[in-house]
């Protein structure tokens, strides 16, 4: 997994929810081609669309015009993540929308919005430690509140154990209503990423517990993409009752991680680049809802 907190910065998205349904999208399909869809991209905010983004945001985004994918280069958002979120930043590239490095001093959309782009705060938080990245998103979100529009943080795969669940719900839920005190109206949750679990849960139900919290919590006014749906299938991959990421969507030798690499054989989550440029689409879908 990578080492450090990740900030990324995007310039432009919007939609309306899609109720979860299995994508008939193959999971094997080959990654598109990165391409710059229009750049531009219109300023103009909508109201959004709260609700739950799952696998059904998938063909959803697919769906979406060319003009209406490029509405989201005139956005600014603040995404905080760490391994995973790489994996989603490298299939978002994939599907022609390309986080550029930010220092965390400036948030900027680019030459005439056409850039989305990617930051990295420098606080070396390393996965495990949920309270740093919680205090370092809202540090950073509410230094940029002038120009921030849309706030997306996730968890790590590390973050989230059976001994903290209560502690990170409270603390997560702290920091949204800071942000939203702070004038940030818009926002985009997501469920803690689950590992690859073969022979006993190391943390998955739990990672679950705080998933659906969060729709519970947060989808009457925001966007949830709820990216524990897509990796285990809506459930169809588990161990027990724990759900884990699917072997298809893993990252093993024969499709690794395009950043993080291959995965020890049990106990890690990231995601395959394939799955990774499949999955980044409803992660794409999630951030257009919310201004659509």
């Amino acid at each position: 997994m990578r080492p450090f907190l990740f900030l990324l910065l995007l310039a432009g998205l919007a939609g309306c929810t899609s109720p979860a349904v299995n994508d008939p999208s193959p999971a094997t399909a080959n990654p598109t081609t990165p391409t710059d869809p229009t750049p531009g991209g219109s300023a103009t905010l909508g109201n959004g669309q709260p609700g739950v983004v799952g696998i059904a945001g998938i063909s959803a985004w697919d769906n979406l015009s060319p003009t209406e994918k490029a509405r989201i280069k005139g956005w600014t958002s603040l995404f905080v993540h760490a391994s995973v979120g790489g994996d989603l930043e490298d299939g978002s590239q994939n599907n022609g929308v390309k986080f550029e490095f930010y220092d965390g001093n400036t948030l900027y959309d680019g030459p005439n919005g056409a850039d989305w782009n990617s930051i990295n705060n420098g606080n070396n938080i390393s996965n495990g430690e949920p309270d740093k990245k919680m205090a370092a998103f809202k540090r950073e979100a509410i230094e940029q509140k002038g120009k921030l529009q849309i706030a997306i943080f996730k968890f790590g795969y590390a973050d989230i154990t059976d001994a903290n669940v209560e502690t990170v719900k409270t603390g997560y839920k702290q920091m949204i209503d800071e942000l939203r005190a702070a004038g940030i109206k818009r926002f985009v949750h997501i469920t803690p990423p689950l590992i690859y679990i073969v022979t006993k849960d190391d943390g998955n139900a739990a990672k679950m517990k705080v998933g659906q919290w969060m729709k519970d919590t947060f989808k009457a006014q925001d966007v949830v993409f709820d990216l524990q749906e897509i990796e285990s299938d809506n459930g169809a991959c588990k161990l027990g009752n724990a759900w884990t990421i699917c072997d298809k969507y893993r990252s093993t030798v024969g499709c690794p991680s395009k950043g993080q690499g291959v995965d020890a054989p049990e106990g890690q989550g990231h995601l395959c680049e394939t799955a990774a440029t499949r999955i980044s689409k409803a992660f794409l879908y999630a951030i257009y809802q919310t201004a659509k």
